[in-house]
């Protein structure tokens, strides 16, 4: 597949770049992108909600009630689980809720989800470029320049470049990664993937016979 290479003024430059096929041309496996937005989303969640049981609050041990004839359940203290105030029943704890998938399913996530894009005509390869200094109005320009201003894009550089990741920082719809670093989920996130000419070279030094 190959598709023509745009200047930030959302030019054509005259050069066409060719899609590798086993890289976005493959037959998206769905259970596969599950399984790895999945463990992206785990990743994330901090997992230090915790409450307070029975053992953990401060109150009097005396028992309350008598054990039987009350008519209700057996409550014990004031920090009984059927008092208000009270302590609480399975409650939840400090958890880890990461969990690691094989290197080759992660590769072959990444795969489905260029690929998707790719069947959608949602890739747009631009030239490389930086900026001298963060300024968001000029990141504003190229984004009316490739009229992509109403979707959510991601931008994939080849490079950690400060200056382009400060300017568009602030714009809602907009991210900014380098190649070595994007995954399935921030792929599937965005509504068009917008990847510089380099990037696209480290995208298949790194998905290539993997």
């Amino acid at each position: 597949m190959e598709i023509n290479v745009l200047n930030i003024n959302g030019q054509e430059t005259g050069r066409k770049v060719t899609l590798n096929d086993s890289i976005f041309g493959i037959e998206p496996n769905d259970h596969v992108l599950y399984l790895d937005v999945k463990q992206y989303l785990a990743n994330q969640r901090q997992g230090t909600a915790k409450a307070k049981e029975r053992s953990e609050h401060r109150g009097s041990t005396r028992k309350l009630g008598r054990q039987k004839g009350g008519g209700g359940a057996r409550r014990g203290d004031i920090n009984s689980p059927l008092l208000k105030g009270g302590g609480r029943v399975f409650g939840p704890r400090p958890r880890d809720y990461r969990f690691s998938l094989n290197k080759k399913v992660k590769v072959l996530a990444r795969k489905s989800a260029l690929s998707y894009k790719a069947q959608e005509n949602a890739i747009i390869v631009v030239e490389d470029f930086a900026f001298d200094a963060p300024r968001t109005k000029d990141f504003v320009n190229i984004l009316n320049n490739l009229k992509v201003q109403d979707k959510k894009q991601l931008f994939v550089l080849s490079s950690e470049n400060n200056n382009v990741y400060l300017s568009a920082r602030n714009l809602q719809r907009t991210e900014v990664m380098q190649a070595t670093l994007i995954n399935a989920y921030k792929v599937l996130n965005a509504d068009v993937l917008i990847i510089s000419e380099n990037s696209l070279n480290t995208i298949n030094e790194i998905l290539t016979n993997k």
